[in-house]
């Protein structure tokens, strides 16, 4: 069936979000700007770079839940359970509805939402001995027959579907719907109680980082991502609290989720990621790892120095190379043999709190395989967890003391076009019931400092700092 597109007035993604809170399971994809050094960004590279298209969906027509072993698929009133591969189970509501790619329509319908950190246990086998104090859904995913995407590059806006599940009446009536703009209720002021409680005072991070260094030193690994958890006391509501959240960190993969747990508990997601995990686009595959950090200053000589710094940074660099080779090394299971190339390395980008090196990883998907297979062979991602993975997350298990849930997981869409875009859930905050939650890590390799990768933990959650800051009463 041909794509349905009926027009809307250009805005951004969050003012659409607005007009659909009233709906189930309201999800938003949103591009925010980049600096790239050296150049000016054309058109295609500020596609790539997940700055052109905001995407908004709402009401799925079924609702995907995995804790594992149990994946549940809630349709309407119906709810069936399985302990299949949820990748499977998701894949399966996808195949029978394929249809053709549109161009300038990254997503018309399919799947969208979250696949957790914790995820990881349910393709590899791992210890269990951190905390696990908000025991959210492992994966949570809506399956979607319409969305509204705004397209910045062309300044357009249009509500889209192919009419897999809906018919075209109702397209047509949400459309007009939308046109007339609802009027938004109040909402209750989002606000901060009490100070931010670390998971690890700095004493318990160097003790943290000490043992990742014994543990590089015996031979077990190369690089561990060690991260700290950072928790505050919170009312309100958690969207305005996303909207100053972009306000203060614009980054090219930002993403707001407000969902339940399938068993009536409500929570949301706020995330600014800088970092994309795999695209695909007509079976091209695209990763886009960080690796390497440095912080922003308002002094722009000072800024410059930072940078140079970090373009210069043999260790950084060394960094960054591991993990290309174990990205290298995942979606090379899945590309067709000799179509996986390194395209740029340490590419120096400029964002809102921190400086990044960024290099990009690009293959073929070979025949056969669908975008579910390159996120599963690939998943969690490589730039957070270190090198050789199974390894580090067995460290991290029992070094960090809480289990990172949604954090270093992955945020986006598989559309029913095959096509596919995530974010490694970075720079992202949970809010659920009083208690909003935020991570923030680094690698730690041989020749790392602990007292500078501890501040870089600061520097990565500065933009939530400031948050927390304008919201605390």
């Amino acid at each position: 069936m041909a794509l349905m597109q009926l027009d809307l007035p250009y805005a951004e993604g969050a003012d659409w979000l607005g007009q659909l809170r009233h709906f189930p399971w309201p999800m938003l994809l949103e591009s925010g700007r980049v600096e790239v050094t050296g150049k000016q960004m054309a058109a295609d590279e500020e596609a790539s770079l997940g700055a052109r298209f905001d995407i908004v969906v709402a009401d799925p027509v079924a609702r995907i839940i995995h804790r594992r072993p149990c994946t549940e698929v809630h349709v309407q009133q119906t709810v069936e359970r399985s302990e299949e591969d949820p990748f499977t189970v998701i894949k399966r509501w996808l195949q029978p509805h394929a249809v053709p790619r549109v161009p300038d329509i990254p997503f018309a319908g399919g799947a969208l939402g979250y696949f957790s950190y914790d995820l990881g246990r349910s393709i590899e086998t791992l210890p269990e001995i951190a905390a696990s104090e908000m025991p959210l859904p492992e994966l949570l995913v809506g399956m979607y027959d319409w969305a509204i995407v705004v397209d910045h590059h062309l300044q357009r806006c249009q509500l889209v579907s192919h009419t897999r599940f809906i018919s075209p009446r109702f397209l047509q009536d949400l459309h007009q719907q939308l046109l007339q703009k609802r009027q938004l209720p109040a909402a209750q002021p989002f606000q901060v109680h009490g100070d931010i409680r670390h998971n690890m005072d700095k004493a318990g991070y160097a003790q943290a980082f000490q043992q990742v260094k014994n543990y590089i030193r015996a031979g077990d690994c190369y690089q561990i991502n060690l991260a700290q958890r950072l928790a505050v006391s919170v009312s309100g509501d958690a969207w305005q609290a996303y909207d100053q959240f972009r306000q203060l960190s614009k980054a090219p993969f930002m993403a707001y989720l407000q969902v339940d747990d399938g068993k009536g508990v409500p929570f949301e997601v706020l995330s600014m990621s800088p970092e994309r995990f795999l695209q695909v686009t007509d079976n091209k595959v695209e990763t886009r790892p960080i690796k390497g950090t440095r912080p922003r200053h308002a002094d722009s000589l000072r800024d410059e120095q930072e940078a140079q710094s970090l373009a210069n940074s043999a260790k950084d660099r060394a960094e960054n190379l591991m993990i290309v080779d174990l990205l290298r090394n995942d979606i090379g299971k899945v590309c067709e043999v000799g179509s996986v190339k390194v395209d740029a390395l340490f590419r120096l980008q400029r964002f809102t709190n921190v400086h990044h090196l960024v290099s990009i990883v690009r293959g073929v998907l070979a025949n056969g395989y669908h975008a579910l297979d390159l996120l599963r062979g690939c998943f969690p991602g490589g730039s957070i967890t270190g090198a050789p993975k199974l390894r580090a997350m067995e460290i991290i298990e029992e070094l960090e003391p809480h289990r990172r849930g949604i954090y270093c997981g992955s945020i986006g869409y598989i559309g029913f076009d095959g096509s596919m875009d995530t974010n490694i859930a970075i720079r992202t905050a949970v809010v659920c019931g009083q208690t909003m939650t935020f991570f923030a890590g680094g690698g730690v390799v041989a020749d790392s400092d602990c007292d500078k990768e501890y501040q870089e933990t600061l520097d990565k959650a500065s933009q939530f700092l400031k948050l927390v800051a304008q919201c605390k009463t």
